[in-house]
């Protein structure tokens, strides 16, 4: 029986497209998992995206398609990615929540697995309100909420800095934005991404009640 996994996100620089990647790389590890990418729409203007150096790093994930709010019914589980904006998601990633009504009107992601993945500039730059208050949204809509375990033994890495909570994998960008998502987050992106699978996969396979 095919799963569907649809994977969310919004990315300014790279770091959480390459999480998407990950993500969606462990998803597919899981037999009849059928995995999507999609990017939410941009909302700054091209000239500041030029600007601030956005628009050519975005050029590694152009051929991305946009995502489809009527898309999301469809889906078993929907694996969310935003970069953090002072504790928050970004507003591209809202702007497009907001877009749901009517999928929450008749109850379309009731019972459908939700999931949150991040980024931020520093090491404490609020990955975890980000992806706890993301969880809020998915509530609403009477989704299941599923983290990152500990049973991903990279969340117990004190070796290095790192990213990378029980609610959901994440990357430190530095201010700058030079740091790149490291091995072990990128680990921790693809366990999440297969345990999201798996578990959706058993839901499916489930008897109807």
């Amino acid at each position: 029986m095919t799963t569907n996994i649809q994977i969310i996100f919004y990315s300014m620089y790279g770091h959480v497209y390459q999480l998407a990647e990950a993500i969606a790389s462990g998803a597919r590890e899981v037999t009849g998992a059928e995995v999507s990418v999609f990017q939410v729409p941009e909302l700054v203007p091209e000239a500041v995206l030029e600007k601030s150096g956005a628009k050519s790093a975005r050029t590694q994930f152009s051929h991305v398609a946009i995502a489809d709010v009527e898309h999301l019914a469809k889906a078993d589980a929907i694996i969310f990615g935003t970069p953090t904006r002072f504790g928050n998601m970004c507003a591209q990633m809202r702007n497009f929540l907001d877009q749901t009504g009517g999928l929450w009107a008749r109850g379309a992601l009731i019972a459908k697995l939700g999931s949150v993945f991040t980024s931020t500039a520093s090491q404490h730059g609020g990955q975890e309100t980000t992806l706890t208050s993301f969880h809020t949204t998915l509530l609403h809509h009477g989704m299941l909420v599923v983290g990152a375990p500990y049973s991903c033994p990279e969340l117990g890495n004190m070796a290095e800095i790192s990213g990378g909570t029980p609610y959901g994998a994440s990357t430190v960008a530095k201010l700058d934005g030079s740091r790149q998502p490291s091995e072990n987050e990128l680990a921790i992106a693809r366990f999440q991404g297969k345990h999201v699978a798996t578990i959706a996969s058993r839901l499916t396979a489930a008897p109807a009640r």
